[in-house]
């Protein structure tokens, strides 16, 4: 066994070829079902994103002026007939869009799934090197085993949201960060400030994972060192500018910004006891750990030591965000996308604690471990795999038609209690909602109505009124153009 040690050292660059096996396993589990439609979980906000991509893609990429399918009052409360999104700075969209347009060779939902994939794949390689600068190259490696194969992040590292994105510029900054303290050269300030600024224009809660580097720099200088530091103040004024500058420019554009403030504490969860359940109970253990997992999490949360100033740092970044964005950290899973670099880090941190302890016996602790990681991704499997599921196939079914059936350039009308998953189905731009009476939604360009809902009481009664152009089983398109005489 020594001689296999001794041997496997010699080999150039092991390490390299370990992250790349990694990567590839990463990369098979996360192509699974890659060909679904966006009806799956959390397909609204898949949808949204999905929109405003396959718009550019056909009319051509505009940053400034990001828009998708919805021009309902849904999101913002204010009629944007111009359908205007302006709620993460589209890079993600932009990318996307591009890629598609370039290489036609996928349909735009594969691209965008792809799209995440790779870009967390290259967060795996920034975990990596971080982890491997504060705990050593076998961390680094299972930190990026861990990272790219929990269930709960295979899933929604290859959706079609810009999270994936925010995390890996994330990554990528912390990691230069510490390159530049670490003695690198100013490329390395300046290239961290770059990222890090893309990081925030694309998701503003991204600000958490400046804790860090606050540690990093206060660690080394002190509060008052650091102060005095005028590159730490240019630092900052370059990461926040563009995201100010952003902000002041979508504010002239109010009926494209959705509500957010109830994403703090609209409900008064916060540190209530459904917030540890929700976010501890809920996500934490059951969905992201699988139960067991918790087990490793704990001993790596006790085996922290004081210079792992960035790693405290990901933690406590990681806890005040889920606290301060805590009424859409309860209510939607996809927000947790943002902690799990921390958290596998941790889990870490306790595999190498758990497999070099000998309190309990060598032999009985590396069994207990064993046993809890298998465990962890069968249970966080068993709940996650319900996540691929299309529940709604009747959705995709009458998108399809009304994309056949209906002009291009024409605004339809397809309820779907708010969620413009099934709007996005029909290629058209419209409402996904009946919230005010029909004929004003006519007189706002309506032109069709399609619903997968037969029994609902605006479809029988608007099929008394309009003409039917076609009838399923399943769903049901007339023509709001054409009353029945």
């Amino acid at each position: 066994m020594n001689n296999i040690k001794k041997h496997l050292k010699r080999i150039k660059n092991l390490e390299y070829w370990v992250l790349f096996v990694a990567i590839i396993l990463g990369f098979f589990a996360r192509i699974y079902k890659i060909e679904s439609p966006i009806a799956d979980w959390h397909s609204f906000r898949q949808a949204d994103t999905a929109s405003v991509s396959r718009l550019y893609s056909e009319n051509g990429i505009s940053l400034l002026y990001p828009k998708y399918h919805d021009v309902s009052t849904t999101q913002s409360g204010l009629s944007n007939l111009e359908g205007y999104r302006f709620v993460e700075f589209p890079l993600y969209n932009a990318v996307h869009a591009q890629l598609f347009n370039s290489f036609p060779i996928f349909t735009i939902e594969i691209w965008g799934r792809m799209l995440s994939i790779f870009i967390s794949l290259a967060s795996s390689i920034f975990i990596f090197q971080i982890v491997k600068r504060y705990i050593g190259v076998n961390g680094g490696l299972i930190a990026s085993f861990v990272f790219l194969l929990l269930p709960f992040n295979i899933y929604f590292s290859r959706v079609i949201l810009p999270e994936p994105l925010a995390v890996m510029l994330g990554l990528l900054a912390i990691w230069l960060f510490i390159k530049y303290e670490d003695g690198g050269g100013t490329l390395f300030l300046v290239f961290s400030a770059l990222t890090f600024s893309l990081s925030l224009l694309v998701k503003p809660y991204m600000v958490f994972y400046s804790v860090p580097m606050i540690f990093l720099i206060f660690g080394k200088r002190g509060i008052k060192g650091t102060l005095l530091e005028k590159k730490y103040w240019m630092f900052a004024l370059a990461v926040t500018a563009p995201l100010l500058l952003w902000r002041f420019w979508i504010n002239q554009y109010p009926e494209g910004i959705p509500f957010w403030k109830w994403v703090f504490n609209d409900d008064g969860i916060r540190f209530k006891p459904a917030f540890w359940k929700w976010i501890f109970g809920e996500r934490l253990t059951k969905l992201i750990l699988g139960y067991w997992g918790l087990i490793p999490f704990v001993f790596g949360l006790l085996k922290l030591r004081k210079n792992q100033v960035v790693i405290w740092g990901l933690l406590i970044g990681a806890f005040l965000y889920v606290s301060v964005i805590a009424t859409a950290n309860a209510r939607h899973d996809y927000y947790q996308t943002l902690v799990i670099p921390a958290i596998s880090i941790a889990v870490v941190l306790g595999i190498i604690d758990m497999w070099n302890d000998k309190t309990y016996g060598n032999l009985k602790i590396r069994f207990l471990l064993l046993f809890s990681l298998f465990m962890m991704f069968v249970a966080s499997f068993s709940e996650i795999k319900e996540f691929y599921k299309i529940n709604h196939p009747e959705i995709i079914e009458a998108g399809n038609a009304t994309s056949k059936i209906v002009p291009k350039d024409a605004l339809v009308v397809a309820p779907y209690y708010g969620d413009t998953a099934f709007l996005y189905q029909t290629k058209r731009r419209g409402w996904p909602v009946v919230d005010r009476p029909i004929n004003e939604l006519i007189d706002k360009g309506a032109e069709y109505f399609v619903s997968v809902d037969l029994n609902h009481y605006q479809t029988l009664e608007f099929e008394k009124e309009f003409v039917t152009i076609v009838k399923t089983d399943n769903y049901i398109i007339l023509d709001l153009t054409q009353k029945i005489i």
